[in-house]
Parts: C-alpha cells; structure tokens; sequence
C-alpha cells in the first residue's frame, strides 16, 4: 500500500512530461531544492502555495531533494533517514496547509559516495541498502550516481563502470517499489557530476561536456539496464546530469553561456524522452536561469544559495535586533557561528585555504555556505531562539530593514511582504526561489 498523506508519486508525471514540453517547443522546467533546512523548506512550499493562487496547480507541485550525505539509512549529517525526511517534510507541509498530491521528494547522488573510502563491494551494498530505503519512503525521483571510484581505484571511472553500477542500484530501486507498493521512481543518470556543494577552489573556466560524451552516457546506461532487463526502468529515465558551464567557488560564480553549451543543447534532439539536469546552478542571476531551461536544462538544482540569503538573513536580523535593543553584538548569531565552526572544523577546514583573517570570511561568507552544516548544532538553534525572543513579532521598522535586509526593503515597503522576523526569514529564502520560479515558466 501507498503511505497515507504521502507525497502522490503520480505526481512525477510531471517531471516525464518535461521532455515532450521541450519537443513541443514551449520547454518549461521545473527547481530541485537541494536543502534539509526547515525554513528553507518552508519556503519553498509557501512559495508553491502563492503560485497556486496566482497561476493555477500546474505551477505550484514543488521538488524536494535529500542528498546522500544529508539523508540515508545511516542517518546522515542531519540524522535523518529517507522514512524521517519525509515526515520532516510532510510535517512542514501540513502545518502550512500544502496539498502532499503537489509535492515531490528526489533523492540526489544516490550511490556509494558516502562509502567511497570503503572497497567497491561494500560501497556499493551500502548504497543499495539507501536507495532500497529512499524508494521505500516515497521518493519518486532518484539520481543513480555510481561515478565516484572507491578505494583502490582510479578517478575516473569509465563510463560502462559506472552505467553497470547505476543500473544495478535501479534493479534495487525497481524491487523496493514492489515489495512496498509504490509506483516505480523516474530517474535521472550522468557520468560528469559535479562535486556535491559546489568546486573546492576558485574557478575561471569550466569544459561544457561534449555531445558525443552525453549521447555515449545515455546509450551505456541503455545497454546497462537492458543487460538487467530493466527495459522497461530505462524508459522512467527521464534527465541526463551534464555539465553545461555552470559552477561557483568559494568566492566567484561562473555565469551560463548558453553559446558554449549550443552544440550539447542539440544533442536532446535525438533524446525525445530526456532533458538535462544541471547542478550547482546556485548564484545564477535569472536572465542566465531562463537561458538554462529554454536550452533544455529542464532540472534547476539550487541549494547552497538557498541557506546563504538565510544566513543573510539571519545576521541581518542580529544587527536589527542589537539596534533595536541596545544589547551588543559580540554574543550573536555570528560570534555564536565563530565559536562552534572552530570547535567542530570538519565541515569546513579542508575546503577553505589562505590567513586565518581570509578563512574567517570564507566560514561565514564563502558561496560554497559550509556554515549550512552547523545549523542543526544545539548552540546554533538556541542562538536562532534567542533572536526570535528578542524580535517576537514585532514589526520592524522599514529604515533598519532598508539598512540590513536591503533586497527585500521593496516588498516590504510595497507590503507584500510583513516586517517580522519570521517573515524575513522566509521572505529572504523566497527572493532566490521566485528567480528559478520565474525561469521555469515557458515563454509565451
């Protein structure tokens, strides 16, 4: 049986539908939200509420993705597995009156990368045991990502290595969705995946993948599925994962140059059922987004940038609070941040480099939001607790939002948006999210 008030898997219908919206030659597409934050989340489906209202239920179904770091059968770096992200989620959902038949739940880079330093076999078992658990809970979109080699072998692997892998976590998929009775998953496939989080180190170019690379991509995943005989499985494959020149750093973000990725785009044509998926689109301003889905980048992934206007947010609100209260700043969220990020340096040390005063900035500023990890840490909730104490809801003065909160001081001022903490709050998260709403609309 299906899980009572679950998200309706019929809905990812809408995601298969996506190819023939391109073939038609009105492509439209669709935001992945890469985040287990619940303000995030919060806004994301607030956001799918006000566009029911404005454009009708078509332009309202959300896409939520747990990656496998965040979310597996081991707990993850939240301490949630797939069963309890989706609680988490529908939670949210019903406490703001969001219709679950609107939602979807993905998986994202779901395969032995949490295991990789293990031999191949045990990563690879492992893996499995986490898409039998995603697919279980009711995630209707799964992204097989076999390509990380495990210990003892090379990067890369080949790209038949990786399609026998994927293939062979999509027959675990297929039976988990029987045995639990499900509607089988759509999936999306892909050799050249960025890296999780967004590049280590500033970047200055990136290599578009080739067409001839993505058409290879495609028919070895083809043959690895037919070679299990889940024909039928490859025919849900709906989003190719492909590199289309788009990436941030810590401190700089490479813009889409929709002439250099021309030649890929033309590739779908002889793909009728697939679109690309394109990852690490966080930082992208919204012309660059619209280019992204008309070229048949129908799969926007965003989340880094998503905690990172709240993090804005949050330190905005800080300073609003000390203005309006006299109290100093020295014991705020910030300097609450300092001291638990240098306590537990693993989720940030090996990736930011230079002075120790270049290293504090990246910690609280860097576009790859590192500090996104800590939220869930004790210290870090009661420091948000603190802030909502001091706020209440109280309306806060236009002049302070204006200095501290500056891109949302025009709907506030035009009152759209309410002037109380919690509305920043998600207000802030929803300024990102209209852009990618926006660019997911077919033209005219």
């Amino acid at each position: 049986m299906t899980h009572p008030a679950a998200p309706s898997q019929s809905r990812a219908s809408s995601l298969t539908s996506l190819g023939s919206a391109r073939q038609s030659g009105r492509p439209r597409g669709i935001t992945s939200v890469c985040s287990a934050h619940s303000m995030v989340i919060e806004a994301a489906l607030v956001g799918g509420l006000a566009r029911r209202q404005q454009d009708g239920a078509a332009a309202s179904e959300v896409l939520i993705e747990a990656t496998c770091n965040q979310v597996n059968q081991e707990g993850g770096y939240t301490g949630m597995t797939p069963a309890d992200f989706r609680g988490f989620v529908l939670g949210i959902a019903g406490r703001l009156g969001f219709d679950p038949a609107q939602l979807i739940l993905g998986g994202d880079h779901l395969g032995p990368n949490p295991w990789r330093h293990l031999p191949a076999e045990e990563a690879m078992a492992r893996a499995g045991a986490m898409i039998d658990a995603y697919v279980r809970a009711g995630f209707a979109k799964i992204h097989l990502d076999a390509s990380m080699a495990c210990q003892g072998e090379s990067e890369p692997l080949a790209t038949e290595l990786i399609a026998q892998r994927a293939a062979s976590l999509a027959a675990i998929a297929e039976r988990a969705a029987e045995a639990a009775g499900v509607s089988k998953p759509v999936y999306v496939v892909g050799t050249e995946v960025p890296i999780p989080g967004g590049a280590m180190e500033e970047l200055t170019t990136l290599q578009v993948t080739k067409p001839a690379a993505a058409a290879e991509t495609v028919e070895a995943h083809r043959r690895a599925f037919a070679a299990r005989g889940l024909d039928a499985a490859f025919e849900r494959v709906i989003g190719l994962v492909v590199q289309p020149g788009v990436e941030f750093g810590n401190a700089n973000v490479i813009r889409y140059a929709r002439d250099k990725a021309q030649d890929l785009g033309r590739v779908l044509g002889k793909m009728p059922q697939l679109v690309f998926e394109a990852h690490s689109t966080d930082y992208q301003p919204q012309p660059y987004l619209a280019e992204l889905v008309q070229d048949g980048f129908a799969i926007l992934k965003v989340g880094p940038a998503l905690t990172f206007a709240l993090r804005e947010a949050f330190y905005g609100l800080d300073l609003i609070a000390s203005n309006l209260d006299g109290a100093p700043v020295n014991d705020g969220v910030q300097a609450v941040m300092e001291r638990l990020m240098l306590q537990q340096p693993g989720n940030w040390e090996k990736y930011y480099h230079g002075s120790e005063a270049e290293r504090r900035v990246l910690r609280h500023f860097s576009y790859s939001d590192r500090i996104r990890y800590y939220w869930p840490q004790p210290q870090a909730v009661q420091a948000i607790d603190r802030l909502f104490a001091r706020l209440g809801d109280r309306p806060i003065p236009e002049t302070l939002v204006s200095q501290y909160l500056a891109a949302l001081y025009p709907k506030v001022a035009s009152g759209a948006v309410k002037p109380t903490a919690q509305h920043l709050l998600i207000a802030a998260v929803d300024h990102v999210l209209a852009d990618y709403a926006s660019a997911c609309q077919p033209l005219n």
